[in-house]
């Protein structure tokens, strides 16, 4: 198994009906340590560039006034194959369709409103951890 690094978010809907303790629970049993972890208001700007790969999408606009109605919670994880486990602990996108036990059919209203969100790929957790966690913080998660 290859040690790996992800990037999470517990986003404004589960921060607001107060599951964050759910979500970080879940990910702990399922394997995942928290290296890093934050709670963050995103500005508009900031959700426009962290989702501008989904800018030309129908839900763009939603998804980017979502993000910034209230804070959410930022992390930085770590464990063997993180990336494809924290996807498999965070469940389909669509509450509906999740399986049991995964964070969103805990804690997801439905598929716009899906409380978290997690890097697809190696590249991407890089880029969206040095996003959130820059300078003195990504250097701290290196020691």
């Amino acid at each position: 198994m290859a040690i790996e690094r992800t990037f999470s978010i517990v986003k404004p809907d589960a921060v607001a009906n107060n599951k964050i303790g759910t979500v970080v629970a879940t990910l702990e049993a399922g394997g995942l340590k928290i290296l890093a972890q934050k709670m963050i208001r995103m500005t508009e700007a900031q959700a426009k560039e962290f989702y501008a790969v989904h800018k030309e999408r129908p839900f763009y606009g939603d998804l980017v006034k979502f993000m910034t109605e209230g804070p959410c919670v930022v992390q930085v994880l770590e464990g063997d194959n993180a990336i494809a486990r924290n996807r498999e602990i965070m469940g389909a996108t669509n509450p509906a369709e999740a399986a049991e036990g995964t964070i969103r059919k805990l804690v997801g209203t439905n598929i716009e409103r899906n409380a978290c969100h997690g890097s697809d790929a190696a590249d991407t957790a890089k880029v969206e951890i040095g996003f959130f966690f820059g300078g003195a913080e990504l250097a701290a998660l290196s020691r």
